[in-house]
């Protein structure tokens, strides 16, 4: 008998379908794995079947059960029953999951006390074994601790904890390590495969990642505009793709090598013995013990034109590093751009000079303001940077970057809300090229990207390197995505250099 059981699933917005007629099944102890582009109807399809879907969607299906339960027909009291007895769900980003104000022990008795009465004691022990079965080192200490204190690795074993508190039949993990390096993500999927196999779990992992999912699924699930076009077993799907998304999704995974170098080397940036030491402080006053050295003698040269690959564990040196380039934190040593040494700087030329060097985050959603629209998210440097600039002058500008991120010029009075993901990178990547920058930072920029939407913004940025003649600082913990665009790669571990190599 199926633990899960999915026929005819419909979502529609009003005027609007969004998955149709979507048919799965899910075995005790199984992994199936959905994937497909940003949004093929993955997320709606697992939300539906804890009646999670956000207010204005519309359901239907012909059988919707979850461990014999026709969710269509459950009460509001079973429905609650069903969410953490039966099913426990993992999330994209723990720290939006969290509750910033709680501390993690109080979160995850909280997740225990939801369906279970237990006296105090127990309630503690309880907490302590889950988050020792997720894999923290000192579980005592991690009770009183906050959200923000804690790893991004470390929160989300957090969520795991949780989502295992009333030992459910299914987990469901939705992109549960997007934005962890290749470290922890295997860390946080050999421990989901292990809470698999001790408690009988099945598992429905929601993905972009197709090497995780050759390697942890049993099954796979492709979708397509809201459709599923392709399912079967993964090793069979990944020896023979029969839908031209499958392969295309295939295809995604091997990306073009880098553009070359150019012939002369032009320095653009030169950083020099750069260190960050961070003050630790203690006692009721917060005074001073000791301090903790985040980035100790990192030295490299960025050319124009080139890009250099910044790569490194959780905890590495790499944030600090960017916020040293960007002289938003204190540190000792030297950089260059172009000749100018930042530190040097007072507040009036620094702010100057910040047109020069621009980055772009990982998350365009969280990095663009909901209330402006693309014109005043784009020109918003120009008229701190070029206030002499007419409106006119502006408003030419900001088209001249929309066209060179390949963005039709309607874009241009819409909001970050209309568009997809993708799209959202391609504003980013415009508000910042439209200062004419000699170095972006690049953090993380494609990780929550799915794969095809990735190359594409690759490609894009290949492009704009060659025609503008950008230099790059590329930070990621891909390296698939790091050999297709860097000439050279550095890579940070507990705030050292331990490599600076041609790739």
């Amino acid at each position: 008998m199926s633990l899960v059981e999915v026929k005819g699933l419909c979502i529609d917005l009003p005027g609007k379908p969004l998955v149709r007629d979507v048919d799965f099944t899910i075995a005790p102890g199984e992994c199936l794995a959905l994937v497909g582009e940003s949004g093929s109807g993955k997320s709606l399809s697992a939300l539906a079947l804890l009646d999670l879907l956000p207010a204005g969607l519309q359901r239907r299906a012909a059988s919707l059960r979850l461990d014999g339960t026709d969710i269509q027909a459950a009460s509001p009291a079973m429905l609650r029953s069903l969410r953490g007895n039966v099913a426990g769900m993992i999330f994209q980003e723990p720290m939006s999951s969290l509750n910033p104000l709680m501390r993690i022990g109080r979160q995850v008795a909280e997740a225990v006390t939801l369906h279970r009465r237990l006296p105090k004691s127990k309630l503690l022990a309880a907490t302590m074994a889950l988050l020792a079965e997720v894999g923290l080192p000192d579980a005592a200490a991690t009770l009183d601790k906050f959200p923000h204190q804690l790893s991004g690795g470390q929160r989300q074993r957090v969520m795991i904890a949780m989502a295992l508190a009333n030992n459910p039949k299914l987990l469901i993990a939705d992109e549960p390590t997007t934005a962890l390096d290749h470290v922890l993500e295997r860390q946080i999927l050999d421990l989901i495969a292990a809470a698999s196999r001790a408690r009988g779990l099945a598992v429905l992992l929601i993905t972009h990642d197709l090497e995780i999912v050759q390697r942890y699924a049993d099954r796979v699930a492709v979708m397509q505009d809201g459709v599923i076009v392709e399912t079967g077993p993964a090793a069979q799907i990944f020896a023979a793709p029969a839908h031209d998304m499958t392969r295309k999704l295939l295809a995604a995974r091997h990306l073009p090598p880098p553009l070359s170098p150019p012939a002369q080397p032009v320095p653009v940036l030169v950083v020099e013995h750069v260190s960050v030491a961070f003050a630790v402080t203690g006692g009721i006053l917060r005074r001073q013990k000791g301090a903790f050295s985040a980035l100790h003698d990192v030295s490299f040269t960025l050319h124009r034109g080139e890009t250099l690959g910044l790569v490194g564990p959780s905890g590495s040196g790499k944030s600090t590093l960017t916020l040293a380039l960007l002289r938003l934190i204190n540190f000792t040593g030297r950089v260059s751009l172009d000749g100018v040494d930042l530190a040097a700087l007072n507040a009036r030329m620094l702010r100057a000079t910040r047109g020069r060097i621009q980055i772009i985050f990982q998350d365009p959603f969280g990095s663009l303001s909901p209330r402006l629209t693309v014109r005043e998210i784009i020109a918003e440097g120009l008229e701190i940077h070029e206030p002499a600039w007419s409106a006119v002058q502006r408003a030419e500008r900001v088209r001249q970057a929309l066209a060179e991120v390949r963005l039709p010029p309607d874009a241009i009075d819409r909001y970050p809300n209309e568009f997809s993901g993708g799209q959202r990178q391609r504003i980013a990547i415009a508000r910042a090229i439209v200062l004419n920058p000699l170095v972006l930072i690049l953090d993380e920029p494609t990780s929550a990207l799915d794969v095809t939407v990735q190359a594409d913004i690759i490609a894009l940025l290949k492009a704009l390197q060659a025609r503008l003649g950008l230099a790059y600082l590329f930070i990621s913990h891909d390296l698939s995505v790091i050999r297709a665009i860097s000439h050279r790669v550095l890579a940070l571990d507990a705030g050292r250099l331990i490599e600076y190599t041609e790739v």
